[in-house]
């Protein structure tokens, strides 16, 4: 099938998951709007795209976990006159340590990025797409959304929290041509873990993807109108398999993995 989107505003574009949700967008012809903190990396990659591509491409450097910065994102999404096709919410960062020892602030902002900034991209992107009968979102969203997660408490809460609201909204909309999609994620190798702080050496090795093997299959699935896309071979029973285990039994395989 074509890919049915012809505009697409991708966050956390700058590197990583959306900076190759960005290079799959070009290939198809997309126009772009990519939203990241680190203008210097979105004006290379919107660069080398335009001249790959000739695809179209607006740049916003922005930080959306703070209020004013994220209303600049969210006014754009709700233009009519220029009309959005695809959101995409990929833009999240983890951190690590026992939260009674976290600063207080660092989380909050977290927060603010991983929970608050989806819930409003998307409210400012869905009425115009439900008018216009057309539209998709996708929220990306990982597989420890189903595990407890000890010393990344907020993160794997955060992640919790957008697999349930990206269901819901699926649900919510579909009859009205707008397709709400989870991408369900595992190990990738992007700078995410490094810049989390997290411990990778008990992980198993078997397990990480590249970018491109999670975008694909989430365009892909996207355009189709799935609910959920959980790339991978290892991954793909995880969801499932993880909400049948006994709790005791799941927490207990957490404290061995991350070592708590």
């Amino acid at each position: 099938m074509s890919f049915p989107y012809t505009s697409a505003l991708v966050t956390g574009a700058s590197s990583g998951i959306g900076a190759e949700f960005a290079e799959q967008l070009a290939r198809s012809g997309a126009d772009l709007i990519l939203v990241a903190r680190r203008e210097s990396r979105l004006k290379q990659l919107a660069d080398r795209l335009t001249e790959q591509y000739g695809t179209g491409v607006e740049i916003l450097a922005l930080d959306l976990g703070d209020e004013e910065e994220l209303q600049v994102a969210a006014d754009r999404l709700a233009d009519r006159d220029r009309p959005v096709d695809l959101l995409v919410n990929c833009a999240g960062y983890g951190s690590t340590g026992y939260f009674s020892e976290l600063p207080r602030e660092p989380e909050l902002h977290q927060i603010r990025v991983n929970v608050l900034a989806p819930v409003v991209l998307t409210h400012a992107a869905i009425g115009a797409m439900q008018e216009r009968r057309h539209g998709g979102i996708l929220n990306v969203s990982s597989i420890v959304a189903g595990l407890p997660m000890p010393k990344s408490a907020v993160y794997g809460a955060s992640k919790a929290f957008l697999g349930a609201f990206s269901e819901s909204l699926h649900m919510e909309a579909r009859a009205s041509g707008v397709h709400v999609t989870t991408v369900r994620t595992g190990l990738v190798r992007t700078e995410f873990h490094e810049a989390s702080g997290l411990d990778t050496s008990g992980l198993p090795k078997l397990a990480w993807l590249e970018p491109e093997q999670i975008v694909t299959p989430s365009l892909r699935a996207v355009a189709k109108g799935k609910a959920f896309v959980t790339p991978g071979a290892m991954n793909r029973t995880q969801p499932w398999f993880l909400g049948t285990m006994p709790r005791p039994v799941l927490q207990a395989m957490v404290k061995r993995m991350y070592k708590v």
